[in-house]
């Protein structure tokens, strides 16, 4: 009698799974420079509390890190601002490597060392090469594939050249919506052990940056990077309002970090201008799938499907009064009635703009407008009475999603700019699946050969149009 036919190995159910949770932290800022590049007297270590209580990712927003005008927006985007906020972030977060001796370059990078170019005309692209964490990695899926078809080992794919997607800037036309998986020259240089903090994503839209970073351990857990823009500004449609996006995935939850610059202006409706652009950003910000089984192709596209969610930016909400009422509340220390008259406030209550949102309770003064290198708000000298803005709370930070608590909501009094930074900390929940027969997925990080995906390199989305991708 013929033995009965056993079931192939593929087709064998997977391995039995425990889920166990585990605590990041975040820190996330948000910053409106005014158009302002950062000099030498500009300390962010103080900001960023990296003495006092390191965080595990740092995520930091900027607004007008070049001046919005014709040039900027229309012309050619000027990476330079964005090349130098990302040396004095390294600088503040990476201390002890950029105050120890010069070490020789990688031979690959032999001109283009990030101590000795600090202040000569850094190069975005070098810099973000030289600092971040391994790109092949951190866009690729690190689900668990059970079609040995699909498998695909980091060693045999083909090298992408960076050079392919750079040589302009993409936020003139948006109809096809900037999204894509991160591109970039995948190098066998990776600073991780010389680095605590390693950069993951960096993406600059006309004024609007970005970046991410990870501490050195969490990096092998961080996968399915991707970054989608959307422009909201003239026309509705450039780049000088809008939003930056970065997607990713900490051990087996996904993170969607998002940046904005929401329209202007203190006029009785303007309000409703920036309740239309929050409703396109979350409409129109898009991010390919790049897992490539199947039973795991269910990664989040949008903005909400994902599980932990930050907003962060100059959200322009202004406060409904008079200039000269909101003085005399502000001379009186009555928060609590400015704040029933914030719009932000006023139209999340009215369920117009981000429902199910959260947003912690502030307890800080208005963060915008104020003199430059000064503690006055605009208007209150005789200098400064053409600039006169009603003071606003228009810089804030908001999020989505269980599992997060956020335990500080502050704002830092550095006087660089017209607006003062926002920061808040949150520790964050974040699941991890275990294999019962393999620890790998138990740090979420899969052994290439029996149970990573990564993206085929004809397989990755086409962009249309060029972009300058920056991690």
């Amino acid at each position: 009698m013929t033995p009965p036919r056993q079931p192939s190995p593929a087709a064998a159910p997977p391995p039995p799974q425990t889920a166990s949770l585990t605590t990041t932290r975040v820190f996330v800022s948000t910053w409106n420079v005014g158009g302002k590049t950062p000099n030498h007297g500009l300390n962010l270590e103080d900001f960023l509390q990296v003495e006092d209580s390191p965080q595990d990712i740092y995520v930091l927003g900027f607004q007008e890190i070049v001046p919005l005008n014709a040039g900027n927006v229309l012309v050619i985007e000027d990476n330079e601002p964005a090349a130098r906020w990302i040396g004095f972030i390294s600088k503040a977060l990476n201390k002890a490597y950029h105050s120890g001796p010069t070490t020789k370059p990688h031979a690959k990078d032999s001109s283009s060392s990030i101590r000795s170019n600090f202040f000569h005309k850094p190069s975005l692209k070098v810099l973000s090469r030289d600092l971040r964490a391994n790109n092949a990695l951190l866009k690729s899926c690190n689900c668990q594939c059970d079609s040995p078809t699909r498998l695909r080992t980091l060693s045999t794919m083909p090298e992408l050249s960076s050079q392919s997607f750079s040589g302009g800037r993409r936020a003139a036309s948006m109809d096809d919506r900037d999204f894509s998986v991160v591109h970039a020259r995948i190098s066998d240089y990776t600073p991780s052990a010389n680095l605590d903090y390693n950069l993951i994503a960096s993406k600059q839209m006309v004024g609007i940056f970005l970046s991410v970073w990870a501490r050195r351990e969490l990096v092998p857990h961080i996968a399915h990077l991707r970054i989608s823009c959307v422009g909201t500004g003239i026309m509705g449609c450039l780049g000088n309002k809008g939003c930056i996006s970065i997607s990713m995935s900490v051990h087996k939850t996904s993170f969607c970090f998002v940046c904005c610059h929401l329209s202007s202006g203190e006029k009785g409706g303007d309000e409703l201008r920036r309740n239309a652009d929050v409703a396109e950003i979350l409409k129109s910000s898009q991010f390919p799938q790049i897992c490539k089984n199947p039973a795991y192709n269910s990664f989040p596209e949008k903005i909400i499907d994902h599980y932990r969610i930050i907003w962060m930016g100059d959200l322009n909400y202004r406060i409904s009064l008079s200039y000269e009422e909101t003085k005399l509340l502000l001379e009186d220390n009555d928060w609590e009635f400015l704040l029933e008259k914030d719009q932000l406030n006023m139209e999340r209550k009215a369920g117009r703009v981000f429902s199910g949102w959260k947003e912690g309770k502030i307890l800080f003064a208005p963060t915008y407008k104020y003199t430059l290198n000064s503690d006055s708000y605009a208007g209150e000298t005789i200098k400064s009475k053409k600039k006169r803005r009603t003071p606003a709370w228009c810089d804030r930070i908001l999020w989505h999603g269980n599992g997060m608590e956020q335990v500080s909501y502050i704002r830092g009094e550095s006087r660089f700019s017209d607006h003062r930074p926002v920061c808040a900390v949150f520790t964050v929940e974040v699941e991890m699946l275990c294999n019962k027969s393999s620890t790998y997925n138990c740090k979420g990080f899969s052994p290439p050969s029996s149970s990573s995906c990564t993206l085929d390199y004809e397989d990755m989305p086409t962009i249309g149009g060029t972009t300058t991708i920056d991690a």
